[in-house]
């Protein structure tokens, strides 16, 4: 009873924190794509 075992959570890894490192890469690439398509649909709407 007083042999007391905790967990260990040194190996677990968090999504998030394995994402952030790429964002300066993602967020131009995902904005760039995203104007592109809404100019895509104006030109196209009118």
């Amino acid at each position: 009873m007083s042999n007391h075992s905790t967990p260990d959570h040194s190996e677990s890894t968090d999504v998030v924190e394995s994402i952030v490192p790429l964002m300066p890469i993602v967020l131009p690439i995902g904005g760039g794509i995203l104007i592109f398509l809404l100019a895509f649909i104006a030109v196209f709407m009118s």
